[in-house]
């Protein structure tokens, strides 16, 4: 039972193999209390399984989305670009809003993620602060500020 309420209440699936990042992004979004609902995965399969209801996720309805996908691109098993290609590709999660947190600062990685349809590319800051500073900023805006379209 508390597998289909975690799946319904997924506010942002963050997509982060680095597990300091991670537990940077997901305190600085508690602390500022935009979310208490985060799943973290650390590689690209691992992400579209959650998202596309397969493997150890198969309990979720695929129609079970989350608000919004903060995605690194530098991945195990499926980098970042093959997670935003299939996302934006797929007519039922194609809305998702996706951004873009990495260390790339890559032109081609750049290029590639808006040509696929990414809403946001971000590098993230080597300061600690800033880096807490940046996921508050994406959380707020994507999270209270943005409109998205009801499905």
């Amino acid at each position: 039972m508390e597998k289909k309420m975690v799946s319904r209440a997924v506010e942002i699936l963050l997509v982060e193999d680095n597990p300091h990042d991670a537990e940077l992004a997901i305190r600085a979004l508690k602390k500022s209390h935009l979310t208490n609902r985060v799943v973290h995965v650390s590689d690209g399969e691992e992400a579209m399984d959650f998202l596309f209801a397969r493997g150890k996720f198969s309990y979720r309805k695929k129609t079970d989305h989350p608000k919004m996908i903060l995605l690194d691109l530098k991945l195990p098993k499926v980098d970042g670009i093959e997670v935003l290609k299939a996302v934006k590709s797929d007519p039922q999660t194609k809305v998702i809003p996706v951004v873009v947190l990495t260390s790339s600062r890559e032109e081609g990685d750049i290029i590639d993620s808006y040509k696929l349809g990414v809403n946001s590319y971000l590098v993230k800051p080597v300061d600690f602060n800033k880096f807490v500073d940046v996921v508050k900023e994406l959380g707020m805006y994507w999270l209270v500020l943005n409109q998205p379209p009801r499905l």
